[in-house]
């Protein structure tokens, strides 16, 4: 990897109120965690990725890397459901005094605004990619999501 484009991303994490960020090219794989507010950068090539290496992080801290791996959906969930499409902050509502975009119970048609998934500091909107109703929903508002993490059940 070009290391201007690790120093811009390393620059991003920093800025930004993510904690994480990992991202995988053809000429390797590089994770950035940020602890204590400086980024810590570990990078490998691809034919050791079956084993990936993870930034040390102060025995203090939270361990951030623990919470993703309890955060995919259960296998006994049913209907469809709608996955982050990127790595973010997850939002239910558009600001902190807004009603949240769905509820359970809720009817919505394709193309409704669901959630929001912040990332470096962009808003975006997720919307059904299904009509029907929101069954459940998976992620807690403010939780960091990982690309691919189901997000919300639809029926």
């Amino acid at each position: 990897m070009d290391l201007r484009k690790l120093k811009t991303l390393i620059d991003l994490v920093s800025e930004s109120n993510i904690s994480e960020l990992e991202i995988t090219e053809a000429d390797g794989k590089v994770r950035i965690v940020k602890s204590d507010g400086t980024p810590l950068v570990a990078a490998m090539p691809m034919m050791q990725q079956a084993q990936p290496m993870v930034a040390a992080q102060p025995a203090a801290g939270p361990a951030p890397a623990a919470a993703p791996a309890a955060a995919p959906a259960p296998a006994a969930e049913t209907g469809h459901i709608v996955k982050s499409p990127m790595v973010g902050t997850f939002y239910r509502a558009s600001g902190p005094n807004a009603k949240p975009f769905v509820e359970v119970g809720q009817q919505v048609k394709e193309g409704d605004a669901i959630c929001i998934i912040e990332a470096m500091k962009i808003m975006n909107e997720i919307e059904a990619d299904k009509s029907g109703t929101i069954v459940k929903v998976l992620a807690e508002n403010g939780q960091p999501v990982e690309f691919g993490q189901a997000l919300i059940v639809i029926e």
